[in-house]
């Protein structure tokens, strides 16, 4: 190589390094006072969402299973044989006390009561005789007191043919719904034939089991409450009315029994529902419980003050619904902070970008952890 190809070459690497040189330092500086910048403005603030804490009522409650029961329910059975002549009920139907569910063929007994009735006029007739005659010393005593013996047989005679005539007609002994007809018009009855069922729904009782721990807290007039698959968005209210006097060895539990009003009727017998017996009622300081950290035997939170996260142990009560008691370190209406709190520290600086009770949308809320 020539002597000026070695002197250009040599020019054109040191161009070369001169200009990575330049290059290289414009990016350090840039890079430093960049830093210098942040340093200068701080810590960036952290995204977080919080939630105001609450004072809510608190229950201290059991749960349970069981299934309804009428308050009353029989099986309608004739109280003599015969053939149905006419039937007054329909399945579903809310029937009176003392209202006609059924008739057996009455032609007999009809008869037999009219026989009786004037047996027993006839008998009536003959005393009134004699005791007119005994006046004049024309019958005796004896007679007098035979005739009043008659009268009486007749009298006990018409009322069993009276008896005998109204059991041909089926009655409901107390106010309730009907169940299905299981026999038809026409059909030969007995007094093993079950025509139909009726249950008193005014109200329900429901019959469940509690541990033997709730055995010296549950008490007679207890509040309870009960739901239901087929109605999911109501809950009926109740109260405990029969406390068993025995705990199963077995289960080491034992039977209690609630009574629900039904007065609309839209509980049957049979269905079965879930309860919970309220044993007390507070106040309390409520937080949603992802804001809750446990660390060891404690726990802690992190209450939003201003735009600084500060640290704060807590005590925790009872837990219900996705919520957690704070009994003590905490008011009501603090803001807690419910998203975010792994990349807190005590002091953090923190940019609220949704306050739960304020409804503010957090669809930009990026950074939150």
């Amino acid at each position: 190589m020539s002597l000026v190809k070695q002197v250009i070459f040599i020019a054109l690497i040191g161009a070369a390094a001169l200009a990575g040189y330049a290059a290289f330092d414009t990016w350090f500086n840039v890079g430093r006072s960049g830093e210098e910048a942040r340093a200068a403005r701080g810590p960036e603030a952290i995204a977080v969402e919080v939630a105001r804490a609450k004072a809510e009522t608190i229950e201290r409650s059991f749960d349970a299973v069981g299934s309804t029961r009428a308050r009353r329910s029989v099986e309608i059975v004739p109280l003599a044989s015969g053939r149905i002549t006419e039937l007054f009920f329909e399945a579903g139907q809310k029937v009176e006390a003392g209202a006609p569910l059924l008739t057996l063929d009455d032609d007999i007994e009809a008869a037999d009561v009219k026989e009786a009735e004037a047996k027993l006029r006839e008998a009536e007739l003959a005393l009134e005789r004699a005791r007119s005659l005994h006046q004049s010393n024309t019958v005796t005593a004896a007679t007098v007191e035979t005739l009043t013996a008659a009268r009486v047989t007749g009298e006990a005679e018409l009322e069993r043919a009276r008896r005998r005539f109204a059991d041909r007609t089926v009655r409901a002994p107390f106010s309730g719904i009907a169940g299905l007809r299981r026999i038809d018009l026409g059909a030969r009855a007995d007094d093993q034939t079950v025509i139909t069922t009726l249950d008193d729904l005014s109200s329900v009782e429901v019959e469940f089991a509690l541990p033997e721990t709730a055995f010296g807290e549950i008490k007679s007039g207890m509040p309870i409450f009960a739901r239901s698959a087929a109605f999911p968005d109501k809950i009926f209210s109740g109260e405990i009315i029969a406390i068993d006097s025995r705990i199963d060895p077995a289960s080491r539990a034992f039977k209690v029994r609630a009574s629900i009003p039904n007065e609309d009727f839209v509980l049957p017998a049979g269905m079965f529902m879930t309860l919970s017996v309220v044993l007390d009622r507070r106040i309390g300081v409520m937080v949603p419980e992802e804001a809750v950290m446990v660390e060891g035997d404690g726990a802690y939170l992190f209450v939003a003050d201003g735009e600084t996260a500060r640290r704060r142990s807590v005590d925790l009560g009872q837990r219900q619904k996705g919520a957690v008691e704070i009994s003590k370190g905490l008011k009501d209406g603090e803001a807690v902070i419910v998203r975010g709190v792994q990349r807190l520290r005590d002091r953090s600086q923190i940019r609220i970008v949704e306050d739960a009770d304020d409804g503010k949308a957090a669809a930009n809320a990026d950074g939150i952890g």
